[in-house]
């Protein structure tokens, strides 16, 4: 992911300064850079259309960021909202429903550790802790459940779910909740003590496309994390899960709903932010 994140602030940074004529705007909106830099989602979508040719990882990365971006307020975030058109490009191109996104974020105008820290949701979450940042944020339990399918593509380190197959309980080493044969696979794939690069994919069924199989998989007991599983094992988000299994036309446009909803999470506009030149200091 490092390497895509490199690859995309190269590219933005050189779209130079045709962005900012935009900053005293108050409005997202589909087409915020049509007078200013018309080109702009054609010429960033072109460049992460032809790194998705080179490596599935743009897809979960585009969709990372996304949601990372508008969760947290960070030095280092990617500047220019052109580049979040492109979450409905790697969507489309991953299987997953299209949709308009609305431009005009601007970059926040500080930058301290407490607003990273304790602002992201863990593996470990249970539904009460996902719901409470989820709606700290504005998003509903429904929006938190659709957003979570963004484990549908993606892989993750042996690390972040290593408490589930190794040392659960005393009694119960495995997590009960987790599909057994699953559990196995895991295990094989995850030794003790593993290298902590060793990643794998959260979707064991379809890794590579964006659909509602991530809803089957947890009725499966297939959930990669904690805060995956139990979006099934909790009756308060169990009818949900099972509604979007077998529907995926259901989830997609639930899915459209909830992005969009996270879109405008934190957004600056006007005199509360600006497009930075650079992604690691301020103007």
């Amino acid at each position: 992911m490092a390497r895509f994140i490199n690859v995309v602030l190269v590219l933005l940074l050189s779209l130079g300064f045709c962005l900012l004529p935009e900053t005293a705007s108050a409005q997202l909106r589909r087409n915020y850079y049509a007078k200013t830099c018309p080109n702009v989602e054609s010429i960033v979508r072109n460049a992460v259309t032809q790194k998705f040719r080179q490596t599935f990882v743009t897809v979960p990365a585009t969709i990372r960021l996304f949601f990372h971006d508008y969760f947290v307020q960070v030095l280092s975030r990617t500047p220019f909202s052109s580049f979040f058109s492109n979450v409905e490009d790697v969507m489309l191109q991953s299987g997953g429903p299209t949709y308009a996104v609305e431009l005009g974020r601007l970059d926040g105008l500080s930058s301290t550790a407490a607003s990273v820290n304790g602002k992201l949701p863990q593996p470990s979450f249970d539904l009460n802790q996902l719901n409470s940042m989820f709606a700290a944020n504005g998003l509903s339990q429904t929006d938190m459940i659709s957003l979570s399918a963004a484990h549908s593509v993606g892989f993750s380190h042996c690390s972040k779910f290593s408490n589930r197959i190794y040392n659960f309980r005393r009694q119960n080493p495995v997590d009960p909740t987790l599909n057994q044969a699953y559990a196995t696979q895991m295990q094989h794939m995850c030794p003790r003590n593993v290298d902590p690069r060793i990643a794998i994919n959260m979707d064991p069924n379809t890794p590579r496309t964006f659909d509602n199989v991530y809803f089957k998989n947890l009725q499966q007991g297939k959930g990669l994390f904690t805060s995956d599983q139990v979006l099934f094992t909790d009756q308060r988000s169990q009818s949900l899960v099972n509604a979007w299994a077998n529907s995926s036309n259901a989830f997609n446009d639930a899915f459209v709903t909830s992005i969009t909803k996270l879109g405008r999470v934190g957004v600056k506009t006007g005199r509360d932010g600006n497009i930075r030149i650079r992604c690691d200091t301020f103007n």
